[in-house]
């Protein structure tokens, strides 16, 4: 027996852009039959390329990928505001997007009556327009802006109330891209209680992001775009793990071809050839699971003898926030001599590390301060975590609880 229909089903899709070159033309006759000829186009843009799956109802799916990677046409496609050049869309059920910040809205009216129509053209009535509006208002907290016109609004107020409308609505399938990437706490927090409204209602969800945390803790399953193909399709932590180790492993690339163009400083005194994360095991790695042993190698090189050497290794953020740091001085190594080639080892028995990816700076530096081989951002790796969190620190931890509590098996 087979199961429900899918609420969406994208099959073999492809989106092409076409460019036309522009000609002059000495006659009329000439430029209609140029026209004419022209409608084949110079080539394209390809946005999507052959991109199929299925989303069930009920189902959360995130789409992740970098800009350009295709994920604004797909949801174009999927709330028909495109055609696909080739492939099939189909979604079922009444449908509500929100893709671009105030997309819809009629600038010189205001947002009361923005509410009316945008519902009317959603496929409400009157009456369900009426019974919802405050609900709507208060969602999207315009109150005091309720009569103004919406080109009086901020972006954060205008994604804000189309969220609002699309949200209540109640829609068997919404769209939504970026919506929390403008707008306070407070509405992200409403946004995300909507999101699991949504879920237990059985309605089903498609989320574009660049929120990684957000999308592997909110959504079950994830695709990665890829340069308009779909590179992975599966349970959201893995989707999102895979794509974070793809983007750590490039940016390494980048900054080892980069090296010399300003992420290193120094005298050369002293100089690191090479600096390594390992495992446990011992084996360079990128991605490592929070909580594990791991350690920091570096091949160090000391032309001429010195007395004065300091190691350091500093751990941040890719924003650029420290999460740790170290050097020997600080641990009370003394140092006597180095010279030639040597290896140096921070070990670290638990890396306590919240799921991110990471950047990592070695140096060798005099006791003063004054750098011998600064390494700044000389590799970048990635913590996993079967549990979400935020912040940067993941410690060992359990919950406990007594009373009338109880918690499913």
């Amino acid at each position: 027996m087979s199961g429900p229909e899918p609420a969406i089903a994208v099959a073999g899709a492809t989106k092409i852009y076409r460019r036309y070159a522009r000609e002059s033309h000495g006659t009329l006759k000439s430029a209609l039959l140029s026209r004419r000829r022209s409608t084949r186009g110079e080539g394209g843009v390809v946005a999507l390329d052959g991109v199929s799956f299925t989303v069930a109802p009920g189902e959360s799916l995130g789409v992740i990928g970098s800009n350009g990677s295709g994920k604004s046409t797909l949801l174009k496609l999927l709330a028909s505001i495109v055609r696909p050049t080739r492939g099939s869309v189909a979604v079922r059920g009444r449908l509500a997007a929100l893709l671009e910040l105030g997309a819809g809205f009629h600038p010189e009216i205001s947002g009361r009556e923005n509410i009316e129509i945008t519902g009317l053209l959603l496929g409400l009535t009157r009456k369900e327009i009426a019974a919802r509006f405050d609900e709507v208002v208060r969602f999207a907290g315009i109150e005091e802006f309720l009569d103004a016109p919406v080109k009086t609004y901020s972006s954060g107020m205008a994604v804000r109330l189309g969220f609002a409308i699309a949200a209540h609505s109640d829609p068997d399938v919404l769209l939504v891209d970026e919506v929390l990437a403008v707008g306070d706490e407070a509405f992200a927090h409403r946004a995300l209680e909507k999101f699991s409204e949504f879920e237990q209602a059985g309605k089903t969800l498609v989320f574009v992001s660049h929120d990684l945390g957000l999308v592997a803790e909110r959504c079950r399953r994830a695709i990665w775009l890829d340069h308009g193909r779909l590179a992975a399709d599966g349970p959201a932590g893995e989707v999102v793990a895979r794509y974070r180790e793809r983007v750590a492993a490039e940016e390494g690339e980048r900054r080892t071809a980069g090296a010399g163009a300003g992420g290193r400083i120094g005298s050369g005194v002293a100089s690191i050839e090479v600096v390594r994360l390992l495992d446990r095991e011992g084996r360079p790695t990128s991605r490592l699971r929070s909580g594990e042993a791991a350690s920091v190698e570096m091949v160090v090189r000391a032309p001429e003898a010195i007395s004065d050497f300091v190691f350091g290794v500093q751990i941040s953020t890719v924003s650029g926030t420290i999460v740790f740091g170290t050097n020997t001085a600080l641990e009370g190594l003394r140092p006597e001599r180095l010279a030639g080639d040597a290896r140096v080892a921070l070990e670290i028995p638990a890396l306590d590390l919240a799921p991110g990816v990471y950047a990592l700076d070695a140096a060798v530096h005099a006791r003063d301060g004054a750098p011998y081989d600064y390494r700044r951002d000389v590799l970048r790796f990635e913590v996993t975590a079967e549990r979400a969190g935020t912040g940067v620190w993941s410690p060992a931890r359990r919950w406990s609880f007594s009373g009338g509590i109880r918690w499913k098996e």
